[in-house]
């Protein structure tokens, strides 16, 4: 469950959010849509803890998994090990738990299309690949609750597809998925959509 309530955040003298509300069902996918510059990364960093709020609530119910727009990966380490790297962050690499984080991993990398790249270092990959890395990091922990942030950009049209495919997945799964973006094409994903513009839920 997500319910946020009346959040306000300005900086300096400009207002980016302005008493944004709404509530996600457990087990939902919903969009949040706007132009660039809306607040969109602004209120998803509240939601997460990154920033606080100038007034209103936050309140989830599970574990997150939060892809952020810009990429946070190790430039000079291979895609396998970022993984385990932040599986090791996550606490997921204890002896008992090495068959499941193996297929996890191997999991994500078929499902997204990119198991080739495995061992090359994130430095040497496009934009879209390393967007897939981090997509595969933010769910590798197998939140209940994830958090995305425009996180198909860049991708080729096959894995954008598999995306979905990922995503209805997750969903089957009774996970709980907000994914914001600029630019939406398939509505029909999506249990609910909201507008955000100049900072209000339209």
């Amino acid at each position: 469950m997500i319910d946020v309530l009346n959040i306000s955040k300005s900086f300096s003298r400009k207002k980016v959010l302005n008493d944004v509300s709404f509530t996600i069902k457990p087990g939902t996918l919903t969009g949040i849509i706007g132009e660039n510059g809306s607040g969109k990364s602004t209120l998803l960093k509240i939601m997460i803890g990154e920033l606080n709020a100038d007034h209103g609530t936050v309140n989830i119910t599970g574990s997150v998994g939060y892809c952020p727009q810009e990429s946070l990966v190790f430039p000079t380490l291979t895609v396998q090990e970022n993984l385990h790297y932040f599986a090791s962050a996550y606490g997921l690499t204890t002896t008992s738990n090495q068959k499941k984080l193996t297929s996890q991993v191997d999991e994500l990398l078929e499902h997204l299309g990119f198991e080739a790249y495995r061992n090359e270092r994130v430095q040497k990959l496009s934009g879209g690949t390393r967007q897939k890395l981090n997509l595969s990091i933010s769910l590798l922990p197998d939140p209940a609750i994830c958090i995305l942030d425009e996180p198909y950009g860049g991708f080729d049209w096959e894995t954008y597809q598999n995306f979905w495919e990922v995503m209805a997945q997750l969903k089957d799964r009774g996970k709980t998925i907000l994914l914001v973006t600029h630019l939406l094409n398939d509505t029909k994903h999506f249990d609910q959509l909201l507008t955000l513009k100049q900072g209000h839920l339209v």
